[in-house]
């Protein structure tokens, strides 16, 4: 397995991430770019991102603050996703950012791209399908579902999966609701997952916090969704 820093850059700022491939494959593979949590590039991102490319595919996880910075802890987290997500141009770039960085390498089919997020990172990958990116999917993990610019869902190429808690008390059920009939609105093949007892972070076996939880099932359910769609679209 190859592990790599991919430096890369938007518009205004330096960008590091981290590019994980089987280096065994040979040729040209379909490509994720995976968005982590608030925090940063951390522990389960890296994890996923491996478990991703025993699979085969060719993953970048993405820089979300630059230079790889992380989040000192929740409160700063706070502070640097809040900083990013009420500018909808910056965050939509920093992210497109990603993926054509990730779409540039030769062991990328770049026909063929995808974008993985948890928690914010799943609001950022479904900000991501909004600009209208070239995804052939979009998969949420306990993600944010609100946007400044829901409109923008007609922008949507991708097939698009959220998989949410039943119990994430901090995306709301209004904020569920407004998304599924946003989406509703459009030609956009969607389909939401809710997983009953699970709550937000369900995925992270280190979820510590207030409406924060592991949810084996549902971390297991929600995965082989994901495998599912990437069967259909790759």
């Amino acid at each position: 397995m190859q592990t790599r820093a991919l430096e890369y850059s938007d518009s205004t700022l330096s960008l590091s991430g981290m590019s994980i491939h089987d280096d065994s494959v040979n040729g040209r593979r379909p490509g994720i770019v995976l968005f982590p949590d608030a925090r940063g590039i951390g522990d389960h991102a890296v994890k996923r991102a491996h478990r991703l490319a025993a699979l085969g595919f060719a993953v970048l996880v993405a820089d979300l603050y630059g230079n790889g910075a992380s989040a000192r802890d929740m409160a700063h987290a706070w502070e640097l996703m809040d900083g990013l997500r009420n500018d909808a141009r910056r965050w939509r770039g920093r992210a497109r950012a990603a993926l054509d960085a990730l779409s540039a390498q030769e062991s990328v089919d770049s026909a063929k791209l995808a974008a993985v997020g948890f928690c914010f990172g799943g609001s950022t990958a479904l900000e991501l399908a909004r600009s209208g990116a070239p995804l052939a999917g979009v998969v949420s993990f306990h993600g944010g579902l609100h946007s400044n610019q829901p409109e923008d869902a007609y922008n949507i190429k991708a097939k698009v999966l959220v998989c949410h808690g039943a119990m994430d008390s901090l995306v709301s059920r209004a904020q569920l609701t407004a998304f599924e009939e946003q989406m509703s609105k459009t030609n956009v093949d969607w389909q939401v997952h809710e997983y009953g007892g699970a709550m937000h972070a369900f995925t992270n076996p280190d979820a510590d916090g207030e409406g924060l939880a592991y949810n084996a099932a549902a971390d297991q359910r929600s995965w082989n969704s994901m495998l599912a769609l990437f069967q259909e679209i790759f």
